[in-house]
């Protein structure tokens, strides 16, 4: 299962806010919702916000093996 988890820390350390990320740097509403709710995001969102928070994907994401 692919967890989000890492992306509120990172944005924690680097101190950026959900509101900075939709209103500065453009990114959707919608996305950061789905993200919250565990939904799937497309590679090129994925690319994006490494961009934005220079950090690398397992910043953003992990995986996590069903029990």
């Amino acid at each position: 299962m692919i967890s989000y988890k890492p992306f509120y820390d990172t944005l924690f350390k680097k101190s950026v806010t959900e509101y900075e990320l939709i209103f500065k740097h453009g990114i959707s509403a919608n996305t950061l919702h789905r993200m919250k709710k565990g939904e799937a995001i497309t590679t090129k969102t994925l690319d994006t916000l490494c961009f934005i928070l220079d950090c690398s994907v397992s910043d953003i994401i992990e995986y996590n093996k069903p029990k």
